[in-house]
This record gives C-alpha cells, structure tokens and sequence, in this order.
C-alpha cells in the first residue's frame, strides 16, 4: 500500500511540501486546511477542508486513512491546532514533524519591543505611537478594540472579524510586499509604529526593513513555545531528508 502522508496546511510550506510529495510515485498525499481562507490556491494531491473535531477525531481520522506519517506545517501561531496534531499523533502511533520557517531577528537599526501576546501589545502600544500599522492577522484584532486614541491601519487578506478598534483603516491584501511599496504605505498612513507577529519568511518581511529604514518602533509577538519533544525542522527540505526512510 501507498505511503499516506498527512500535511496540515494553509502555508507557502505547506503547498511546496505538498507538490514535492504528490510528485513522488506511489505516494498518496492529503492536505487538510482549517478552511479560514474562503478561495485556498490550487494544492497537489488530495484536499479537505475543515476541522477533525479535537484530538480524538484527529486520532480517529489518522487511523481510518492509515495515515503513516503527519507534517504540521500550519501557521507558526497556530498554537491549538499543533497541540492537537502532537497529541493525536501519540495516540494513534503515527509519527509526527513540525514544519516551521524560522523566525524573524533584529539586526543593526531595529527597534523592537517583543512581546509575549497580541493583549500584551496592546498594553504597550499607546506608550509608542498614535497611528499603527497592524498586521497581527484578521483573527486577533478584538485585543486592539478598546484602544480609542490610536488610528489603525489594518492589513489582512480577508475582511477581518469584529470587535475592531474604532478608528481603524482596513486594508486587503496578499504577500508578497517589496521594501519599497512597504515603505510607501508607512509613509502614505503616517505610520509611527508597527505591530506584527513573528511569522517569519520573506513574504511579508519587507515592512520589518521598512520600519527599519524608517526609524520605526516595531511591537513583536513572540511565537507560542512547541509542545515538548516533538521533531521540528525548518524547510521542507528538511521535512523530505526526514522522511527518506519512509517514502519510495
């Protein structure tokens, strides 16, 4: 039978795992996305879209498609959906690798404030500018909403989901961003800080070389720490190396 190969999408990571794999003879290759994007490009292999239903469902579904390995390669902060995909790997006995992008680092002339939460931004937010450039994700946005003094221009792919701070600019749009359109917008907005996630990639790092460029504040939300003992490599190159034993 066909090695079964479990990738939990919804990254660049993710459909570039996922094309090498259906590219290989003999393999069968299954990306499942949370379904938060309403128009998902095109994937390799096999598709579906929505939950499992926690980590007992995740366990169930493993074990019916005899699946024999599982890639997390979800967003860095996607924190519950990689919890329950350690959890349902262990209980299922399949075995399981986090696909994760390096994170972002300050060099010479950045000036960053990292944070522990998006709630913990928002505390350190008035004390840095009035008029921010959010790109925390359309998801996080009700830790902003009782900031009434602060303008927000808000950059997301999809219409974010309310509550939203009162003063705020919505922008939609997809990576990837020059340095110099980046620049462009902050200037454009009167940008006097940025507020951002460490996602990592260069997809969306050019407002970090922007901000730096510009003298600006950065507030950076450190990732969520991986659960204890799990395998973690950083490209899908390493994801493949891993997996050489266990693929035709």
């Amino acid at each position: 039978m066909s090695p079964h190969v479990l990738i939990l999408g919804g990254t660049a990571e993710a459909r570039e795992l996922a094309a090498a794999l259906a590219a290989r003879p003999g393999v069968h290759v299954t990306t499942s996305l949370a379904g938060r994007v309403s128009r998902p490009g095109a994937l390799a292999g096999d598709v579906r879209v929505g939950g499992f239903g926690g980590v007992r469902g995740l366990a169930d579904w493993l074990r019916e498609q005899r699946v024999d390995v599982l890639v997390d390669a979800t967003h860095p902060f996607a924190a519950g959906i990689t919890a329950n995909a350690v959890q349902a790997a262990a209980a299922s006995g399949v075995p399981a690798v986090v696909l994760r992008r390096p994170g972002w680092r300050p060099g010479p002339g950045d000036h960053w404030h990292l944070v522990p939460s998006l709630a913990a931004a928002a505390d350190l937010l008035p004390h840095l500018g009035s008029r921010a450039f959010l790109t925390t994700g359309r998801l996080g946005l009700a830790s902003f909403a009782h900031l009434t003094d602060q303008h927000f221009v808000v950059r997301s792919v999809e219409p974010p989901e309310p509550p939203l701070p009162p003063h705020t600019e919505v922008l939609l749009a997809r990576g990837p961003f020059t340095v110099t359109d980046e620049t462009a917008l902050l200037r454009e907005h009167l940008i006097d800080v940025l507020v951002t996630k460490d996602s990592g990639g260069s997809a969306t790092a050019a407002k970090l070389t922007a901000a730096r460029q510009l003298g600006l504040p950065v507030v950076m939300v450190e990732r969520p720490v991986l659960p204890d003992g799990v395998s973690v490599v950083p490209d899908v190159a390493g994801v493949l190396t891993l997996l050489e034993g266990q693929l035709p």
